[in-house]
Order: structure tokens, then C-alpha cells, then sequence
């Protein structure tokens, strides 16, 4: 089956909302063990009714209470998924045992094969290639059996992935942003709900079960400690959507895609699509780090000025192009701002 149109990231904030269908998972792991949804839905304030209406949703908050309260009810962390339940304090101690690891990429990897020793229904590798990396999810029985239905295996893929990758960005107290997340099945009634689940274009109907990000992040070390992470265990469903400000890659990755498209990020907001981020969070965030956009744009357009204007012959005006500028005027007097001199008179000098 050919892959589906990704449902690109949003452009601009939206309201964090969880579908109704993930609800009506839940309510479904509960009946199919004999208990009632009623105190469950009470606890996190949804009306029944609610259930089928159409476009209804529920906020982080709602869906943290539900979660908890049925997984309570249910012993089972997994909420119905697999095969065997995985008791209250399963995935606390999947992260504990992933705290010692040097780095992020050693902790997902411990992460993801321990995982293994809870379920066999599905497997979890850290898969990198090139400067990519990808958690990537294999299904070897659908989740919650025959019986489990769409809506189950999506919850399931959807939250196991949310999952780790919150788990990743607090055990590095960073952002990591996402460059794309992929799931075998076709778009959901609720697709747009995924701009928010991940913060990169979401595809459906692909052909593995995957979330993709910069594999520079997998080298960051890990900045939590026994204290942080029992801390963090008293209320841990929140790390899967806690908006990590701070990107400690931010700065590398702007050179970067500064480097690789000069032609294409001429200003703030094109640039901060190819981030998949907006124009006024890409600023703010640099300013956290410390950095501007328009020092670093100075920085890697005055690397690549200089490294052309020595290694090769190229016109002024083909240099101007290749460095970024959109004309050889504008090129001359930035050129003269960091050097006190033209262009042509360097290169002479060099």
C-alpha cells in the first residue's frame, strides 16, 4: 500500500486536545476485564455521553487522570495491549534501569531490549542511518489480540511511542524535536489531533511504525539522578506531554540546515519550517541558548564567503549566491562589515 499524505506540522499553536477515541480504548480494555468504565470516567470528569459525540475531545490533564485510574484499576501499565499485563511500576522500572547509561543513545537502546523482557506482543530498536535516528516499533501480535480492534492498536502504537520519546527528552532535559512519525495504519477520523501528538508531519499508511529525529541527540548525556527520576516517577504520564523549551542541539542544527540550504533560508519563518517550528519560537529559543539567528547567519555565510573566495575563481556575483545573499550589493557590505574590506580585496590579500 502506498504511503499516505503526511499531515504536515502546524504552523502556529494548537490547542492540546486528546481524541475521544482514545478514551473509548481505554473504556474497552476495562469492559473486556469485567469492569466498569463509571469510576474511571468520573475521575477524570468525562460525561459518558460524551463517548460517541462526534469531535469530542479531552484535555492532557483529563487524559492523565482516566489513564492512571484505569491502569490502577487494571494493574496493567499497558492498559490491555499485550498479552500479559504489565503492573503498576513496569515502565518506572524499564526507566530506572536505563538511569546509569552515559548517553541518550545507550539509554534508549537499554530501554527499548528490556522492553522485551516485559512483552513479546512487540519489539522497540534504536535504528540509525546516516544523521538520522529512528525509534522504530515492530508488531508480533496486534495489541489486545483478535478482539482489540483499530482503535486499540492505535492507542497502543501511538502512546508507546509518546512515551519514549518524552522519557528521551527528560532524561537529556531537552527538546527533541521531531523530523516525522509514521503508522501502518490509514489517516484517522481525528488526523489532525497528530500535529499535536507529534511535533513532526505524520504519515499514515507507511510501512513501519516509527518516530525519526536528529541522531546527534542520541550522543547528549544523560542529565538526570536518582532524586530527578523518583521525583519523576510520583506522576510520570505528564513527561509524554511536558513542552520542553530548551533545544541544547538548537544551535548546531541551525548551522546546519544554514550550511545545507543557503538558498532557502533567506529569512526567519522559511527557516523555521524546515525546523518544523515556528519564526517567533525559533527566535526565543535562541535567545535561550544565547545565540541570534542573524549572528549565526553571519557566521556560516561569512565561512562559506571566505572558504570560496580562496579555494576557487568564482565571480563576486556567484559567490554572493552561494553564500546566501540574494544580491552581490548586499554580499559586498556584509563582506566589509566583518573584514573592514571588500571582497575582491581580500581575495587579492589571500
Amino acid at each position: 500500500m502506498p504511503d499516505q499524505p503526511a499531515v504536515p506540522p502546524a504552523n502556529r499553536p494548537v490547542v492540546a486536545a486528546t481524541p475521544m477515541a482514545f478514551v473509548r480504548a481505554i473504556v474497552h480494555a476495562l469492559a473486556r476485564q469485567g469492569r466498569s468504565p463509571e469510576d474511571a470516567l468520573m475521575a477524570a470528569q468525562i460525561a459518558p455521553s460524551d463517548l460517541h459525540r462526534e469531535g469530542a475531545r479531552i484535555t492532557a490533564l483529563q487524559m492523565e487522570w482516566l489513564s492512571a485510574a484505569a491502569m490502577q484499576a487494571l494493574d496493567d501499565e499497558a492498559l490491555g495491549w499485550f498479552s500479559r499485563p504489565l503492573p503498576w511500576g513496569s515502565y518506572g522500572l524499564l526507566a530506572r534501569a536505563s538511569l546509569s547509561a552515559p548517553t541518550l543513545g545507550v539509554a534508549l537502546k537499554r530501554w527499548c531490549r528490556h522492553h522485551g523482557l516485559l512483552t513479546r506482543d512487540i519489539g522497540l530498536a534504536v535504528v540509525t542511518q546516516g544523521d538520522e535516528a529512528s525509534i522504530v516499533l515492530t508488531e508480533h501480535r496486534p495489541p489486545g489480540g483478535p478482539e482489540g480492534g483499530d482503535a486499540l492498536r492505535e492507542f497502543c502504537f501511538v502512546s508507546v511511542l509518546r512515551n519514549v520519546h518524552g522519557l528521551a527528552c527528560w532524561f537529556v532535559d531537552s527538546r527533541i524535536p521531531l523530523l516525522g512519525a509514521s503508522f501502518p495504519f490509514a489517516a484517522p477520523p481525528h488526523a489532525d489531533a497528530y500535529r499535536v501528538l507529534f511535533d513532526g508531519p505524520t504519515r499514515f499508511g507507511a510501512t513501519e511504525t516509527a518516530i525519526r529525529f536528529d541522531a546527534r541527540y542520541l550522543a547528549l548525556p544523560i542529565r538526570r539522578d536518582e532524586a530527578a527520576m523518583t521525583q519523576m516517577l510520583q506522576r510520570a504520564l505528564p513527561i509524554q506531554v511536558r513542552p520542553y523549551r530548551r533545544d541544547r542541539l538548537l544551535v548546531q542544527r541551525v548551522r546546519q540546515v544554514l550550511k545545507a540550504q543557503p538558498l532557502e533560508t533567506h529569512n526567519a519563518h522559511d527557516l523555521a519550517a524546515l525546523l518544523h517550528t515556528s519564526a517567533r519560537t525559533l527566535h526565543r529559543q535562541l535567545k535561550e541558548e544565547g545565540a541570534t539567528l542573524q549572528a549565526l547567519k553571519d557566521e556560516v555565510r561569512r565561512e562559506r564567503a571566505m572558504a570560496l573566495l580562496l579555494r576557487s575563481s568564482k565571480p563576486l556575483k556567484q559567490v554572493a549566491q552561494a553564500a546566501g545573499f540574494q544580491n552581490e550589493k548586499s554580499f559586498i557590505r556584509a563582506f566589509k562589515g566583518w573584514t573592514g574590506m571588500t571582497p575582491g580585496a581580500w581575495r587579492g590579500e589571500g
